[in-house]
């Protein structure tokens, strides 16, 4: 009994955990040498840095952003097109694995960005198709903090090029190329926009 309280003590506020999502290409055989290694790398510092890792719980560069958190020992959360286990697996061929929760949304991928990216404190795009372009303009419409990883892909370029055709400046947006300091960054900047909320 004891120990069971004092667990639950040390996670009375599990649920202050800042959330980040994943986004990017469910097949990355366009992104370039190196560019799995570097997914499973942020989705370690994600972990390291006591956030959750939230994807669409898909293949690809999400996927090993998941393999990455799960063995930094973090928490990893998807949330699938399909509107249940089977589903999942059998009609959209997506996988289990790395997940410790799937949230079986069953709206498809268009309706599927939107709980996914709502649902997060910010948002980091890697190397991506128009499914993770569809992903950033949802969390750029949010308001969300947004972190972009520059890799071997044109993603990163892309969005920048979007933003300054689209005349919205927007402060909450990061680029970087080291992993460890994009996910610092976009930590810090959830943190200062939560307190700047709660003033």
């Amino acid at each position: 009994m004891e120990n069971n309280n004092s667990l639950h003590s040390n996670n009375k506020h599990a649920h202050d955990q800042i959330k980040i999502c994943v986004s990017g290409a469910a097949d990355t055989g366009h992104c370039g040498i190196g560019t799995l290694d570097k997914a499973q790398e942020l989705g370690r510092e994600i972990a390291r840095q006591g956030a959750v890792l939230v994807t669409g719980a898909t293949t690809g560069f999400p996927f090993w952003a998941a393999k990455g958190a799960k063995e930094a020992g973090g928490v990893s959360v998807g949330f699938s097109p399909a509107s249940s286990e089977k589903e999942h697996v059998e009609t959209y061929k997506l996988p289990l694995d790395y997940m410790d929760l799937i949230v079986y949304t069953g709206f498809g991928y268009p309706g599927r960005d939107l709980l996914l990216t709502r649902s997060s404190d910010a948002v980091m795009f890697g190397c991506g198709r128009i499914g993770t372009i569809h992903e950033f303009t949802v969390a750029f419409e949010d308001n969300k903090v947004i972190g972009v990883l520059q890799g071997p892909w044109e993603m990163s370029e892309q969005i920048k090029e979007m933003i300054e055709k689209g005349h919205r400046p927007n402060e909450k947006i990061i680029f970087g190329d080291n992993e460890k300091k994009l996910v610092e960054d976009v930590i810090a900047m959830v943190k200062k926009y939560k307190i700047d909320e709660h003033k």
